[in-house]
């Protein structure tokens, strides 16, 4: 079994999840020059990044990424799509992408599990939870069909499924508190130093929470 990820930027690698899935990933860097793949292999997980979902000037295989990210979807191939895999996944499936009006969601972030999530393959189990967030960008409409499973108090749309088998989190379960402070390091966050303190602190209830949520995905990946 092989999961198929994209990374956008260096930055915004597996982190966590390359320690966790315990499955192998080809990772793909269309940053480097990398061709974005038509399918994806036995699962699909698509990365966050610094641009918005409609920025293909700035991204240029965005557009070839929301095309495997909907034939990820039509194929029922199991899908992690995070903060702006989550965007791009929404664009390619018909929803709306747009600068939230709520400003910077950035730091751990409490997000709360909705009713569906009770049932759900990959959620079922968490109530509340504290999440690494970094978006200023929100999924004000989601695709027909998607089936909300978390919600917060700055953006209302934190994780939905779609399909048999694809999973949108607006959040970022990957993120490691070094991975987090590198994200505020290339910021002019006044907070910065307080907000990696934040996430450093939240560490343990981060690993306790979505570890089970990564070998999850990877039990779907295996077992479809």
């Amino acid at each position: 079994m092989r999961i198929t990820v994209i990374e956008h930027e260096a930055e915004a690698g597996l982190g966590y999840l390359a320690q966790w899935l315990g499955l192998d990933c080809e990772v793909v860097r269309p940053y480097l020059g990398e061709d974005v793949p038509a399918r994806a292999r036995d699962g699909l997980i698509v990365l966050g990044g610094a641009a918005a979902a409609w920025e293909d000037e700035r991204s240029p295989w965005q557009p070839a990424t929301r095309d495997l990210l909907r034939r990820a979807v039509d194929d029922a191939i199991p899908t992690l799509a995070v903060c702006l895999g989550a965007q791009l996944l929404t664009m390619a499936c018909g929803g709306t992408v747009e600068r939230g009006e709520n400003g910077l969601e950035v730091g751990a972030r409490e997000v709360v599990a909705l009713p569906a999530a009770a049932s759900d393959r990959l959620l079922s189990g968490i109530g509340r939870a504290v999440a690494v967030q970094y978006h200023q960008d929100a999924m004000t409409r989601l695709p027909d069909g998607a089936v909300p499973l978390m919600t917060g108090s700055q953006y209302p749309n934190q994780a939905y499924r779609l399909g048999e088998a694809a999973w949108a989190v607006q959040f970022h379960p990957e993120a490691t508190p070094e991975i987090f402070a590198s994200w505020t390091a290339d910021s002019d966050l006044d907070a910065a130093e307080d907000l990696n303190a934040e996430v450093k602190a939240a560490e343990s209830a981060l690993v306790a929470t979505w570890r089970p949520v990564a070998r999850a995905f990877a039990g779907v990946v295996r077992n479809g």
